[in-house]
């Protein structure tokens, strides 16, 4: 059965379900149904909102390489655990929007956290942020018998951010968390959020 996480929550994913091992990583969002206006009708100047999943792999809590993102530009991390599945542009359609899969029980023990933030591509060329995306979340797969293990829906405005920490994977004392973030940033790319964690 699924958990339903509010924001600062944290459950346990290997304490409970004995021989986890892979995880899916799923994330989605909507545009909110904006009503364009007449000019938007009839030049076509609407522009979809595309939003970019990553995973962040982290050492005591830093990120000790660029090499440990993983994103559409890098799709699968250099010890193969953790696999983005591509880059949607839009958002467009039902479930997920980008999958990550991230084998648990292959991860280098030195890694202790991996953080899943969502950037939104060029935002402050486009003048996008989040209070324009409505229905995010985040959810978690027992890639074992593809159950959902927990889901953490944001229901906060997060106008003017243009990029958010949606939750984190972490090990403590040997067994693996999830814990469900939703803090939006102003940071206005990918690189500017990973120096967080520098």
């Amino acid at each position: 059965m699924s958990i339903s996480l509010q924001k600062g929550q944290k459950v346990s994913l290997t304490k409970e379900r004995a021989g986890l091992s892979g995880v899916m990583v799923g994330l989605g969002w909507d545009e909110i149904k904006q009503s364009g206006g007449l000019l938007s009708s009839l030049f076509g100047t609407k522009q979809t909102i595309d939003c970019d999943a990553s995973a962040i792999l982290l050492k005591n809590g830093k990120l000790a390489d660029k090499s440990d993102i993983v994103y559409f530009g890098n799709l699968r991390h250099k010890s193969n655990t953790v696999i983005h599945q591509g880059d949607n542009l839009t958002g467009a359609g039902e479930g997920d929007d980008e999958q990550i899969m991230i084998d648990l029980s292959r991860v280098p023990a030195d890694y202790d956290k991996i953080v899943i933030v969502v950037n939104i591509y060029q935002a402050m060329q486009k003048k996008q942020h989040f209070g324009m995306i409505e229905n995010a979340f985040i959810r978690l797969v027992d890639m074992n018998n593809n159950s959902e293990m927990c889901k953490y829906n944001l229901t906060e405005d997060y106008s003017g951010m243009t990029a958010m920490i949606f939750g984190e994977i972490y090990k403590h004392n040997g067994e693996w968390k999830f814990g469900a973030i939703g803090q939006g940033t102003k940071d206005p790319g990918l690189g500017e959020l990973c120096r967080r964690y520098m």
